[in-house]
């Protein structure tokens, strides 16, 4: 494996070390292995090296003495940050943003997937160009192979900028092949649910256990990234479809948003949404509110959302409450289930029946989610778990 340098800078965020838990599970699944952890303090990034010239010979003796091959940065750089930081630490440097969209890269299996994994790769890399682009350089060399006077760093922007409009061209048409596949299943009235929720939240897990599907599921960040779409029947209320998608994190790529932007659509179209929390996360506030905003930027917001709390066999204090929750008003707030188990899915099951049967009286079928979110107040004290693989 990989041996890295994880760095985080505290600019006085709350969640300073869930960030830098979450950069270690995010460099774990990429198949590194974090060998150095450095911290600090600052008001504000270092021009030159975002970490000041002090704590980057701190860092370089730390890398020496440990043998690290890779330096991970739990922030986005700028080319020159990156590039500056290279020269003085004489190792390779990268940002949470590349970071996010390796793991992407690596785990994305479906031509859908690789196109827009690749899309939001040449997009973030179009800024950081320096001299020859490597896997691009065909024409490095060769008489008559390029433009005149064109230099060797103007050909390879060309070539990108050419391959990224191919690459839109067709994710234009993906997009056009979603849309009317969308529109069958609304003209034939099929009531739409999607899964959305943090990163190993336990989606794919729950997807599984409703629908008897065998999707890849794991206990790692980022284990989904092909949509996948199955019917489930819910007796009385009919027939619905549900759909496993893409995890959220926090400070996912704006690259990687409007890559996945055809994807992340069939999200902002469904009928209801399942937000699935993992219960045993003490972070489980900030990590909802992460996936509130990405669903803000998508468009998605306004859809009725349910919030269902997986895991709860992992949060002793969630052992004997209710599986449906409902407010005042009688409209169901929360569901507790535990994926792994198959406890509270029948409770679930209900729940989405009475939100079809809503849609089907004219009545909206859900929460949306700026009532989803409960107080932090009402929340039951749920202490952190080890990870299970299982889950």
């Amino acid at each position: 494996m990989t041996r890295a340098a994880l760095v985080n800078v505290d600019f006085g965020k709350a969640d300073f070390q869930a960030s830098l838990e979450e950069l270690g599970l995010l460099a774990t699944s990429a198949g590194a292995e974090p060998v150095v952890t450095l911290s600090g303090r600052r008001a504000s990034p270092d021009a030159k090296l975002f970490i000041g010239s002090g704590k980057a010979e701190e860092l370089r003796a730390e890398i020496m003495a440990q043998g690290v091959d890779l330096v991970i940065f739990n922030h986005p750089l700028s080319p020159a940050q990156q590039r500056n930081l290279e020269q003085v630490l004489e190792t390779r440097v990268i940002d949470r943003v590349s970071l996010i969209l390796d793991i992407f890269a690596q785990r994305a299996k479906s031509a859908e997937g690789k196109l827009q994994v690749e899309l939001a790769q040449l997009q973030y890399l179009s800024t950081r160009l320096v001299r020859a682009w490597t896997h691009l350089e065909r024409q490095k060399g060769g008489i008559g192979l390029r433009g005149p006077g064109e230099t060797q760093l103007e050909t390879d922007r060309r070539l990108l900028g050419e391959r990224v409009k191919y690459l839109r061209g067709r994710q234009h048409k993906l997009a056009k092949q979603q849309g009317t596949q969308r529109r069958a299943r609304e003209r034939s009235q099929t009531f739409s649910v999607s899964l959305v929720g943090y990163t190993n939240a336990g989606k794919s897990t729950l997807f599984n256990a409703m629908t008897k599907a065998q999707s890849y599921a794991a206990d790692q960040l980022f284990a989904t990234l092909d949509t996948t779409s199955r019917r489930v029947y819910l007796g009385d209320a009919g027939t619905i479809v549900l759909s496993d998608t893409v995890g959220f994190i926090r400070d996912l790529p704006h690259a990687l948003i409007a890559a996945f932007r055809a994807t992340l659509q069939e999200t902002a179209h469904a009928d209801l949404l399942l937000h699935v929390v993992d219960a045993s996360n003490p972070a489980r506030l900030e990590q909802s509110a992460q996936v509130n905003k990405v669903l803000r930027e998508i468009g998605a917001d306004k859809v009725p959302q349910l919030l269902v709390w997986n895991k709860i066999d992992a949060a002793p204090e969630l052992n004997d409450v209710k599986v449906v929750e409902r407010n005042e008003y009688g409209n169901i707030s929360r569901v507790f289930v535990s994926a792994r188990e198959g406890r509270g899915l029948d409770g679930l099951r209900g729940a989405i029946a009475e939100a079809v049967i809503a849609r089907d009286m004219g009545e909206e079928p859900g929460k949306s989610d700026g009532d989803a979110t409960p107080d932090p107040r009402d929340l039951p004290e749920v202490p952190s778990v080890g990870d299970d693989p299982q889950r």
